[in-house]
C-alpha cells in the first residue's frame, strides 16, 4: 500500500470512529446499525466492512480512541509541570475532568440492550479497561520514578512501587466512580488537592 493510501485509510477510520461515537452517544449501541455508521461517513456498507466486521469491532475502535485521547491529554498536562507533586496533581485533576466530560457517552451506550448484547458489551468494556489500566499504570510510574530520581520522593523497590501505584490508582478510580454515580463533580478540585497531599506526605523523603 502506498503512503497516500495509508493516509486515506487512517482518515477514513478516524471518520468512522467519530461518526460511530456520536451515533452511540445519541441513540445507544443497540439502535445503531452498520448501515447507520456507513451513511454517516458517506460510504457504502461494503467499504465499512472492509475495516470493521461488526458493530462490536467499531465499538472497540471507539473505546481505544478514547483511551489514546485520555492518556495523551493526561501526559500533556503532566509535561507542563516541573515537580513530582505537580505532575501527580495534574494526573489526578485531568483524569477526573475527562471522566466528567465523557460521562454522557457511557450513560447512553447500553440503552435498549438485551441480555446477550449487554453481556458482550460488558466483556468488551472489561478488555478495554485492562488495556487502559496498563497504560495508566505506566504513566503514573513515570511520575514516581521522576520524583525518586529528582530526590523529591523516597526510593522504593519495584514490587513496592507497583503495589503503591495499584493502591493509589484504585483510590482515584473509586473517587471518580463516586462522582459519576452521584453526578456531582463540585468537590473535584478539593478532592484532588487532598489526594495529592496524602500521596506526597506518604512518599516524601
Amino acid at each position: 500500500m502506498s503512503a497516500n493510501g495509508a493516509v486515506k485509510d487512517d482518515i477514513f477510520q478516524e471518520q468512522v470512529i467519530l461518526a460511530a461515537q456520536q451515533l452511540f452517544q445519541q441513540y445507544g449501541l443497540h439502535k445503531v446499525t452498520m448501515d447507520d455508521v456507513a451513511k454517516a461517513v458517506g460510504k457504502g456498507r461494503s467499504s465499512l466492512y472492509y475495516y470493521y466486521k461488526s458493530k462490536e469491532e467499531i465499538l472497540g475502535a471507539v473505546m481505544d480512541a478514547e483511551i489514546r485521547e485520555i492518556i495523551s491529554e493526561i501526559a500533556q498536562a503532566m509535561d507542563g509541570s516541573d515537580t513530582a507533586e505537580q505532575k501527580i496533581h495534574a494526573f489526578c485533576a485531568t483524569k477526573l475532568k475527562l471522566s466528567k466530560k465523557r460521562k454522557s457517552l457511557y450513560n447512553t451506550m447500553d440503552v435498549g440492550m438485551d441480555a446477550n448484547e449487554m453481556s458482550n458489551y460488558i466483556k468488551a468494556k472489561h478488555a478495554i479497561h485492562k488495556r487502559y489500566k496498563k497504560q495508566e499504570n505506566a504513566l503514573f510510574k513515570q511520575i514516581l520514578t521522576y520524583g525518586i530520581e529528582k530526590g523529591e520522593l523516597r526510593a522504593m523497590n519495584p514490587k513496592d512501587l507497583d503495589m503503591l501505584i495499584f493502591v493509589l490508582l484504585s483510590s482515584l478510580r473509586g473517587l471518580k466512580r463516586e462522582m459519576v454515580i452521584e453526578n456531582d463533580f463540585s468537590c473535584m478540585e478539593k478532592a484532588v488537592d487532598a489526594l495529592t497531599s496524602v500521596i506526597m506526605n506518604g512518599l516524601k523523603k
